[in-house]
């Protein structure tokens, strides 16, 4: 049987950045960190053993005097500010695709805003991304899931239309279609969905098929590696979703002659590796 780790696998640019500024950080002394760098379980437990401590806004509002770091996904300005009246160094780790989408709605709020418009931001509400999105309109930015979400909405003055960095690019063409249709003219689109979590897609639909079975890793928490563990599952039936390789079961590759090893832009390659070793063992 061979084992193979899909090649596209694994953490996006901005995660890998993330990860290598807080342990280059960590060798200087304490660190907090905004919410988890990533959302993957094991890849934390390993920074959390390099002295990385997590905390959430809440606990960040009480701190003084020392080093937070600001994770991948952006920040709204109220922490920045927070931070610098608290006497506290930020460490940045603020993807450049999201840093460059944060300056997209504070300009076409500033344009809007005076037209009695609306900035609409298609994602996931209460996403820590869509959160730091949000702040950059003051107030004047509405957070949209579904198609049913634009009914809601007063579209007779001028609305542009964004969306988080990691959303599908087929749920956006939907959406921006359903908002053409409804707001005509006086809409504006802009596709910031970010190439690397989007290619994704059909990279993965391709290595799904070249394979018998599937081992999608991903941790529990990581909307990504939901997104991707479905589109895996609809091109082949045969695919399971695993944490680590504790999860790994014998039945999930018998009479399998290809097993393909994929993950989320969130999957450290480590525990990739570790899960096609757990397998060529068993097997």
């Amino acid at each position: 049987m061979k084992v193979e780790i899909d090649k596209n696998s694994g953490f996006c640019t901005g995660v890998v950045n993330a990860i290598r500024l807080a342990e280059k950080e960590l060798k200087k002394g304490a660190l907090y960190c905004i919410g988890d760098i990533v959302h993957n379980n094991l890849e934390m437990e390993r920074l959390r053993k390099m002295g990385l401590q997590t905390i959430d806004h809440a606990g960040f509002s009480a701190l003084k005097n020392t080093r937070v770091m600001f994770r991948a996904h952006g920040e709204p300005p109220a922490s920045y500010a927070m931070a610098e009246e608290n006497g506290i160094q930020v460490i940045d780790a603020s993807c450049p695709v999201v840093l460059n989408l944060q300056q997209k709605i504070r300009r076409a709020c500033r344009k809007i805003k005076p037209l009695g418009g609306t900035v609409i931001i298609y994602g996931k509400k209460g996403h820590a991304e869509v959160v730091g999105l949000e702040g950059q309109a003051e107030g004047h930015a509405v957070v949209v899931e579904t198609e049913s979400d634009l009914e809601q909405l007063d579209l007779s003055r001028p609305v542009t239309l964004f969306s988080q960095t990691t959303q599908s690019l087929e749920g956006f063409g939907k959406m921006a279609d359903r908002l053409r249709a409804l707001g005509g003219e006086q809409v504006e689109v802009h596709d910031t969905i970010c190439r690397k979590v989007a290619n994704r897609i059909p990279q993965l639909e391709n290595f799904a098929r070249m394979h018998d079975v599937v081992i999608f890793v991903s941790g529990k928490k990581s909307s990504n590696g939901k997104q991707l563990y479905t589109v895996c599952k609809c091109v082949n039936p045969r695919s399971y979703l695993v944490e680590c390789a504790g999860e790994l079961q014998e039945e999930m590759w018998s009479e399998a002659g290809t097993v393909g090893i994929s993950g989320a832009t969130s999957t450290p390659f480590w525990v990739m590796e570790e899960i096609r070793q757990k397998i060529e063992t068993l097997n």
